[in-house]
């Protein structure tokens, strides 16, 4: 068996890269254990949107944070770059009943802290001008933008190798035995912590130590157009299907959410749902209408991980000392780096900036069910 590690990250998604590497800066011995290369499931295949108006308001506090991290990611990954952009934010209702949704959710969000204004379509339309003029209202925030999240791996790796992290990629965990031994294709490893960082897969991680802990999983379709003229220059959302648009620098356009794919985390496989990814296309083109001219290059699917509450499982295993959670929230690719940040200083025996999300609330709700 190797030397005894500080801690044992199992996960390499945003939110266990980032604790891994935040703990290693604290002093500790960290090792960082991922079935494939970093941030190659739902941290790497998200829409990349780091967006106030789909997190939930609980969390504001937590993206608004989170949102200034990715704007200077060179800065505290060691020049590590996800290519974050800051772009104005527009979440659009085109019926009265989106109206009702966007006011409602603009209403929360704020009282949370979001700069979000409402605005009418002739304000809309100046700040988007390929946006459809048939639109009723809109959401505004001016703190919105996006990632290449296929980057974020690639941007972690170097500032984690830095920080002395023991990166261990193409290496499944089977299980974690009292102590903790964490059980790997190529051998056990020892630490004295650990961090389950799962994402969807934080359930039956949960298991290995005994603990219930239902996690919901979400299958978010993608689709990416060929490069293309500008057509749009802010981050956009449609409020009925939580649907995002954006334009990258090199033409493409990423449409991502909307309607889900089919399949299952556990059974799969999980595939494209056709009438999904019509309805997405339509409803993408009846936001921008240019985009009625683009062509489809191809479309893929991102899994994303949602609690009972759609709140985080951040904080200790109750029961189990020296083991802890993090991530299965939704839009949590938004928040990530902060919430491992947040979790790095309660490992290290600090008090976190803001208070963790503990899944014992979690817990109680399995055993009821």
């Amino acid at each position: 068996m190797s030397a005894l590690f500080d801690c044992a990250v199992v996960g390499g998604g945003v939110m266990g890269c980032a604790t891994a590497l935040f703990l290693a800066r604290g002093g500790m011995r960290v090792v960082l254990l991922e079935r494939g290369p970093l941030c190659r499931q739902a941290s790497g295949v998200n829409a990349g949107t780091l967006t106030m108006q789909m997190t939930r308001a609980a969390l504001i506090p937590y993206a608004l944070r989170a949102w200034e991290m990715w704007m200077r990611t060179p800065e505290w990954l060691d020049g590590g770059d996800v290519r974050a952009r800051a772009r104005p934010g527009l979440s659009v209702a085109f019926t009265e009943q989106e109206e009702c949704l966007l006011t409602e959710r603009a209403r929360i969000r704020g009282a949370a802290g979001a700069p979000i204004e409402l605005i009418g379509a002739s304000r809309a339309c100046e700040i988007e001008p390929g946006l459809n003029p048939a639109v009723r209202l809109a959401g505004h925030c001016p703190i919105d933008g996006f990632t290449s999240a296929y980057l974020t791996g690639r941007a972690f790796r170097g500032a984690l190798l830095n920080a002395g992290v023991d990166l261990r990629e193409g290496c499944a965990v089977d299980g974690i035995d009292p102590g903790f031994t964490v059980r790997t294709a190529v051998g056990p490893v020892a630490a004295k912590q650990v961090v389950l960082a799962g994402g969807v897969w934080l359930e039956p991680m949960a298991a290995w130590l005994g603990v219930r802990l239902p996690i919901k999983t979400l299958i978010n379709q993608l689709v990416v157009t060929e490069p293309m003229h500008p057509v749009m220059a802010s981050v956009l959302g449609v409020a009925s299907g939580l649907l995002s648009l954006k334009q990258f620098e090199n033409g493409s356009v990423l449409i991502g959410g909307g309607w889900q794919g089919m399949g299952d985390r556990e059974h799969g496989p999980i595939a494209v749902r056709p009438e999904s990814f019509l309805g997405n296309v339509r409803l993408a083109a009846h936001t921008i209408p240019a985009l009625r001219a683009a062509r489809v290059v191809r479309s893929w699917l991102g899994l994303e991980a949602e609690t009972a509450d759609a709140l985080p499982a951040i904080g200790p295993v109750p029961g189990v000392p020296g083991a802890w959670t993090i991530g299965s929230v939704h839009s949590g690719y938004t928040s990530g780096p902060y919430f491992g940040r947040l979790l790095a200083q309660a490992v290290l025996g600090m008090a976190p900036e803001l208070p963790l999300f503990p899944i014992d609330r979690l817990l109680s709700q399995a055993e009821a069910a």
